[in-house]
């Protein structure tokens, strides 16, 4: 049993079961046992790996996206170029090498992270001494900004609701008989906020809805109408969500998530289409585009070709299963959807159509 585990046992038999928000929300971030508090979850001897990880060229094309498109809404001489949940800022530093090409741009944008996990930080700081960081996006300077969000949103905590006739019961974290967690379902409640899934669910369907997610994405979007920029977002899912995508992975596999309080990485699929579903006025978004499509329309093909060419042995095959593990519909390249959302009447972000 895991130090999070009798946290969480303790609080469930004196109060009651918790929602899945709330076991993700203390798994994930819990002060002294949480997953991200307490650990370096990336690379090799992680838990997973992400897209940055996996080639220079994804960091890359993507500062070569956010820097058109800052040229393409008239090159602000100050921007606040942001990343939520930059991890090792491997992304950042490959964009910030990318964009050393362009004109003007690395002294207009300054680096800002929001970043939660007090050990990524301080990695993060080896790598971008000068970069300011913010536990919350509204302390954020009033810029326009570049926004990179990459496998950020599927880690904010989730809601799991099954349908039952015209309402809904709450899939919750609770005890079974022999006081192990175990997920069982609350009463039978009117939902209005999911009155419009009813069009296309039936009885024992599963729905899950992110608040966090919505929020966040709305002040981002409110900031863009303001003062004007783009946002990428990069993650797994679709639009709109359907079934249980709960999920947990340690040591680079999937693991049942009830099992290692605080010592696994939780997450859900992204449900995008709840996210653009009621923008602000003065805010565009993009059509959802698949990881691979994106990356190829930025030009992905001739980089690797171009890198390909001092390669050879071990590091060219490595390489070849980059650029397929990115943009492969088997691997990442459909899995992966990136939505763009940037200010009415501008071009939107590169590779990403309206």
């Amino acid at each position: 049993m895991t130090p999070l585990e009798q946290v969480l046992r303790a609080r469930i038999a004196r109060f009651g079961p918790i929602t899945i928000a709330d076991f993700m929300a203390d798994c994930l971030t819990h002060p002294a046992h949480g997953y991200y508090t307490t650990r370096d979850p990336l690379g090799a001897k992680g838990d997973f790996t992400t897209a940055p990880e996996i080639s220079q060229m994804f960091g890359e094309l993507i500062g070569l996206c956010l820097a058109q498109h800052w040229l393409d809404i008239g090159r602000p001489e100050q921007v606040a170029l942001v990343e939520l949940g930059p991890g090792r800022g491997t992304l950042m530093a490959d964009l910030r090498r990318a964009t050393t090409a362009v004109p003007g741009f690395a002294d207009a944008a300054s680096v800002q992270f929001i970043e939660a996990s007090p050990t990524l930080r301080a990695e993060q700081a080896g790598r971008h001494p000068d970069a300011t960081w913010h536990d919350r996006i509204d302390n954020l300077p009033d810029l326009p900004i570049l926004l990179i969000a990459n496998e950020f949103l599927d880690a904010l905590p989730i809601r799991q609701f099954q349908r039952e006739g015209a309402g809904w019961r709450e899939r919750m974290v609770g005890l079974d008989e022999a006081d192990n967690l175990t997920i069982g379902l609350s009463e039978i409640a009117q939902r209005p906020e999911l009155s419009h899934r009813l069009d296309d669910t039936t009885d024992g369907q599963i729905v899950e809805t992110c608040a966090p997610a919505a929020a966040i994405v709305f002040e981002i979007s409110e900031r863009i109408a303001r003062l004007g920029g783009a946002a990428l977002f990069i993650d797994y899912g679709d639009a709109p969500s359907r079934g249980d995508t709960f999920q947990a992975v340690c040591a680079h596999d999937y693991v049942d998530p009830l099992s290692t309080p605080g010592e696994a990485d939780l997450t859900a699929h992204v449900d995008f289409g709840a996210l653009v579903r009621d923008l602000p006025e003065g805010v565009a978004a993009t059509q959802l585009t698949p990881q691979g499509v994106f990356l190829e329309r930025l030009g992905l093909t001739p980089r690797a070709q171009a890198l390909a060419r001092s390669l050879s042995g071990d590091a060219l095959n490595d390489h070849i299963a980059a650029h397929r593990r990115l943009t492969h519909p088997d691997e990442m390249g459909q899995l992966f959807k990136v939505l763009g959302l940037y200010r009415a009447g501008m071009p939107p972000p590169p590779g990403l159509d309206t």
